[in-house]
This record gives C-alpha cells, structure tokens and sequence, in this order.
C-alpha cells in the first residue's frame, strides 16, 4: 500500500479479528506470523481499494453517504462482480440483525400499554414493597420488645429468689 501520507500507516484491522477469522476458516493449519501480517495488509488494502471506488461511485451520484448499493457497484467496477451474490447475503444478514435489535429495544413500547398505566403499576409495587417493609421491621421491634419483656421478667424473677434465698439465710441465722 504505497502511500504519501504516514496515517494510512495506522488504519489496520486488528490482529486478533484476523488470527480468530484464520482459526476458524483454517483451524487444522498452522499460519507463520509475517503470513498473518500479509494477510492482514492485504484485507487493509482491499478494503481501501473498495471503499475508494465505492466514495468515486458515490460522489458521482451526487451522493454524501456511501450506501450498499455504492459498494456492489465498486465491486463489480473492480472485476470482483463473483462476490456481489455473497455481499448481497451478507448484507441481507446485517438487515435482519438490525430489525431484531430494534425490535428489542423497542419491546416496551410495543407490550400495547400505555405509558401513564406502566408508570401507576411500578407505583403500586413501590408501595406495596414499602408496606412489606414496614411489616418486617414492625415484626422485628415486637421481637425486640418480647426479648426485653423476657429479659426483664428473667432478672426480676432472679432478683426476687436471690432476696428469697438472702431472707431465708437471715431466717436460718436467727433461729440460731
């Protein structure tokens, strides 16, 4: 790729894209490195060369965006019209994930209810998770407070055999 300026240099599709494309095409071969890097110069240099013939196309057209059809006209304007049926397949692909990601984002707005009528129901499960709240923490103070009564009723009943027992020594001590 002979070229005056130094950017070019830096427009490169990633190694890992091309090392996963290799082993899944060729997963029984070993590739040397500098094939890899061949390999990666040659996919930089076809797609410069089409992306450049497809903006020719394009501008010719009195067009600002490149579209599909731009590129299956360069491709065929190039002598590589054998890959137009695969392009053509591809890009249908493209297409059909495209529809499904949209259709999924927009999955909300096609459940058939209104906005306003979604908004009432998440309010009525705020509330309703707030009231189970408050019970949980209204059970937990009653345990508390059954805790104390208990711990109480334990330490006056201790307090009031120790007095018995202080008494009953006193008793034992006077009959003597």
């Amino acid at each position: 790729m002979a070229s005056s300026s130094g950017n070019d240099d830096d427009l490169t599709i990633p190694r890992a894209a091309i090392n996963k494309m290799i082993k899944e095409t060729l997963p029984n071969v070993r590739v040397a490195n500098d094939a890899r890097e061949l390999v990666v110069n040659c996919c930089t240099e076809f797609i410069h060369l089409i992306s450049s013939e497809a903006n020719e196309i394009c501008n010719k057209s009195d067009k600002k965006t490149i579209s599909p059809e731009h590129v299956i006209n360069a491709l065929e304007s190039l002598g590589f019209a054998s890959y137009i049926t695969e392009v053509k397949d591809v890009l249908q692909e493209c297409k059909t994930v495209a529809l499904k990601r949209r259709k999924a984002s927009s999955r909300l707005e096609n459940l058939g209810i209104p906005e306003e009528e979604l908004l009432r129901q998440q309010q009525e499960l705020f509330a309703k998770a707030r009231q189970q709240q408050a019970e949980l923490a209204q059970q937990e103070w009653l345990q508390m407070q059954q805790a104390a009564q208990q711990a109480q009723m334990a330490a006056a009943s201790a307090s009031m055999t120790q007095q018995a027992s202080s008494s009953q020594d006193e008793d034992d001590e006077d009959d003597m």
